[in-house]
């Protein structure tokens, strides 16, 4: 028996694909403008894509779009209310930055002059994260266009950065000021990717990120190694042995108190990981390493999804030049980052390393710690109603099982979930191909459609989904 025909798939693909040639010229005209957030020389170009989202999101359909000044970059937000007063409210967050990019870094081609090879759309932002955002214009028309609709099934926001790139400095910021117009039920996060391009697959979560710079002063100058070694402290010592301390036997951090709180994965988690078609040797190649390491206990996907974890970044102290210069050196450092799962407060982790640095430190050496801005870890439960309907939109435009991964880096998402009090949900068609930060970077013309089609369903699975569990 033929499998039954889904008026509204058919009705979706028909709308995408007769408005395709003039989606991709759209965004082809996005992609030329150099919106490089980290040079201060692109400033203007920064403003200027802002200002073209704006207007493009208004041309779309969105009766509010509005650009946000911030201290550095400015931000979109755009809003499109559903005439359905009880629908949840919808928020997608993007950026509109872009990483430097230039033909001598090793580019083929100009790469902020969008050239399509071989089903490939190549530019910088094609994948990070123009693109992606972009999918979304051309998926809400689509849902219009096959509901009959003249308004969205869900009250649909978009609020678009643009200093992602750049760290995102003041975004937290922009959301608490403008939380009363940010207020949304879930949010949509359009800035990640899937496992491949055969492998369709929802992230349900990121880790939170603390940085350090712990400097140990011993002498208040360098000293003679004869003269003095080995009847006084020597801060490279020390910090040679702080950094030892940082891990026990089976790498697990040994800060007291690291692991308070943390949320551990669940067999049914642990089983879908592992049903990843994950080829260890493949990733060890990528990472140009010969072997795997990490805490006891966990696989390597487990380690860098769902682990907190510990790294020295960077170590110095002393003469390390040419030859050699018998000192006792003034002083040392370290750099450590520690990447935080769920269930973990920055702030406790912040006070246990501050403890644990002073415990490790022996008379005669003084210290100091300092942390950067911290960012908190999200995740959202297998079982939430709506990120199970990002599972089922993507499935309906893949035809095919959805998996589930987790992000290892860290972002932006948690200042949304924290300050709006909302889950997070990520929709992302990139695939690790796609180079993101590299030359050449971009992104499968197949995969940017199914994108589409997966908005396209996901505002009204979204809505009904709402309705029948509020």
């Amino acid at each position: 028996m033929s499998k039954p025909v889904d008026n509204a798939v058919s009705t979706v693909r028909a709308y995408i694909e007769s408005h395709r040639a003039a989606f991709l010229d759209d965004l082809g005209q996005w992609l030329r403008i150099p919106s490089v957030s980290a040079q201060p020389e692109h400033a203007a170009d920064v403003a200027c894509s802002a200002d073209w989202l704006a207007a493009k999101l208004r041309e779309t359909g969105f009766p509010t779009c509005e650009v946000w000044p911030t201290e550095g970059a400015p931000a979109v937000f755009a809003e499109w209310p559903s005439e359905d007063p009880d629908a949840p409210t919808v928020l997608v967050y993007g950026h509109h930055d872009v990483q430097p990019a230039a033909r001598e870094d090793g580019w083929d081609t100009d790469p902020f002059e969008p050239v399509v090879r071989d089903g490939r759309l190549h530019a910088r932002g094609a994948a990070d994260d123009k693109g992606q955002v972009f999918f979304h214009t051309l998926g809400v028309r689509a849902h219009l266009a096959a509901t009959g609709r003249t308004t969205p099934a869900v009250h649909l926001k978009l609020l678009v950065e643009g200093e992602e790139e750049s760290g995102s400095p003041h975004f937290r910021a922009l959301v608490e000021a403008r939380a009363e117009r940010l207020a949304a039920d879930a949010v949509i996060v359009s800035d990640t990717g899937m496992w491949s391009e055969n492998t369709p697959t929802v992230c349900t979560g990121m880790r939170g990120l603390a940085e350090c710079e712990i400097v140990l002063h011993g002498p208040g100058q360098d000293i003679h190694s004869g003269s003095f070694g080995g009847a006084v402290p020597n801060p490279a010592t020390a910090v040679a042995r702080l950094v030892a301390a940082l891990h026990d036997e089976h790498a697990r951090v040994a800060v007291p108190g690291f692991y308070d709180g943390v949320t551990e994965l669940t067999d049914r988690e642990r089983e879908l990981f592992a049903e990843l078609p994950f080829d260890e040797e493949e990733w060890l190649r990528t990472a140009r390493s010969t072997a795997t390491h990490g805490e006891a206990g966990h696989t390597t996907l487990e380690r860098i999804w769902a682990r907190p974890t510990a790294e020295v970044n960077g170590i110095g102290g002393g003469y390390q030049g040419a030859g050699s210069k018998t000192i006792i050196p003034s002083s040392a450092l370290v750099k450590i980052s520690f990447r935080l799962v769920a269930g973990q407060d920055p702030d406790h982790i912040q006070k246990a390393v501050r403890a644990w640095a002073a415990e490790q430190v022996p008379d005669g050496i003084r210290h100091e710690i300092t942390f950067s801005p911290s960012t908190r870890p999200c995740l959202t439960p297998l079982d939430h109603p709506a990120l199970q309907s990002v599972v089922r939109a993507m499935g309906r435009a893949f035809e095919q099982p959805v998996r589930y991964t987790r992000e290892g880096g860290s972002g932006p998402a948690a200042d949304l979930q924290e300050v709006l009090g909302a889950p997070v949900l990520f929709l992302g068609i990139s695939v690790p191909s796609d180079g993101w930060h590299a030359p050449n970077e971009k992104v499968e013309l197949g995969l940017l459609m199914k994108g589409v089609e997966t908005a396209a369903y996901l505002w009204g699975d979204l809505a009904e989904n709402w309705r029948e569990t509020h």
